[in-house]
């Protein structure tokens, strides 16, 4: 899309005339990879993306990194997913770097990307309706979606508004769990959860990330949380105002508040009344270490799945199945749609420990063919020390576009 969009606007340009735009993300593995490949070899378009440093599975990192295009550029930052979320935040409200580079984003921080997924629900949906085992009419569903930076769950609130039968969206975290402790306690607050002994503790200490076998989640700050909290304060604080502009503002102003706060002080807290509204919606479960291997196993011991052998989730998958076994064993009476979210090749670590010793189980069986010997090839990236700040990475964002500008227009 990014493409179509530049070649119609630089129809007839010549030279230094053509836009150019420099695509930047963050990812906690996923993204970065999925961006790259749509992006790569596409004239006028530079794509940046930042990834934490070992916070990612070899494989996705291999995924990144053994592209070698010209246009495609990774940046392994010394720190969290946190620290590369903050980074592009930080250069999306850096004015100058804006008008000079064209800036535009590929993870959910873009509208786009919630729009795509709020198809996932509507399609669940219509598939329920299919097998004949549920009535529109008198039943009702409940989704679980694992996250880390709630864009798949934000996509499905906005699903449920636009007039999908949703009783409630469950939120699965693993042991990052800053989410749950907000939908528990009305505070949201910038520390890790329970120690589990499985898990390592990020170089930040006890207040930073906590490194579990589902990587994709291990995130504090969840940029779409805050995008919800501003729904929220409209329906909260909006019920005093005049118009419709005004309750805007209000909302936004509540927002501004608890960030903040949480900037400043490393959390917020809210009122009985929003919490009242947020758990209307959502519910919360917390899935640890233990419990996603224990899951993993289980499933692979199903004999009603697809397949000649066991069906074999990825750990961010099996803590969405984990919480979904917990509501089918309180017996709500609701159909439960748990969304997967990744190939469980991609996450080695998790799936061996979970089923390294089952004698019918070789990793190498669930390989796909294409990412067979990806993590032999040669690499390209550049690494980012947090202490030298969002200057190196301008400083890097406008010496590579000057590079590919100079070989594409000469």
């Amino acid at each position: 899309m990014f493409e179509f969009f530049l070649n119609r606007r630089n129809v007839g340009k010549t030279r230094r005339d053509r836009e150019h735009l420099t695509v930047i993300g963050a990812t906690s593995g996923d993204t970065g990879s999925a961006a790259i490949y749509g992006l790569r070899s596409k004239k006028d378009v530079s794509v940046f993306i930042m990834y934490p440093t070992g916070k990612v599975s070899t494989l996705q990192e291999a995924q990144m990194t053994t592209v070698t295009d010209e246009n495609v550029h990774c940046l392994s930052v010394d720190g969290s997913f946190d620290d590369c979320q903050d980074l592009v935040k930080a250069l999306f409200a850096d004015p100058l770097i804006n008008e000079t580079q064209r800036l535009a984003a590929v993870n959910s921080i873009n509208w786009a990307r919630i729009l795509a997924q709020i198809t996932y629900y509507f399609a669940s949906y219509f598939s329920l309706i299919r097998s004949a085992t549920f009535n529109p009419s008198t039943d009702h569903i409940r989704f679980i979606t694992p996250t880390g930076n709630f864009g798949n769950v934000l996509a499905g609130f906005f699903a449920k508004r636009m007039g999908l039968p949703m009783s409630k969206s469950v939120i699965a975290t693993n042991e990052n769990d800053i989410l749950h402790r907000f939908w528990q306690t009305g505070v949201y607050k910038k520390h890790c959860g329970r120690a589990s002994p499985s898990m390592k503790e990020d170089e930040n200490g006890a207040g930073g990330v906590k490194k579990t076998l589902s990587p994709a989640m291990d995130i504090l700050v969840s940029s779409n949380f805050e995008r919800l909290l501003w729904f929220i304060a409209y329906d909260v604080y909006g019920s005093d105002r005049g118009g419709v502009r005004e309750t805007r503002q209000a909302a936004g102003m509540k927002v501004q508040e608890w960030q903040t706060e949480l900037k400043t002080k490393g959390e917020f807290s809210v009122e009985k009344k929003v919490l009242d509204v947020a758990n209307a919606n959502f519910t919360s479960e917390r899935v640890s270490d233990a419990e996603t291997v224990a899951t993993i196993q289980d499933i692979y011991g199903w004999s009603n799945t697809p397949g000649s052998k066991g069906y074999i989730l990825d750990p961010h998958s099996a803590i969405g199945m984990t919480a979904a076994s917990r509501l089918a064993e309180a017996a709500t009476g609701e159909h439960i749609v748990a969304l997967s979210t990744a190939h469980p090749a991609k996450f080695s670590d998790a799936v061996e420990l979970a089923l390294g010793k089952e004698k019918d189980f070789h990793f190498n069986d669930i390989l796909p063919a294409e990412l067979v010997g990806m993590e032999d090839l040669p690499r390209r990236l550049r690494y980012i020390q947090k202490k030298d700040g969002l200057g190196s990475v301008k400083a890097i964002i406008v010496e590579e576009v000057e590079k590919e500008k100079n070989r594409t227009y000469v």
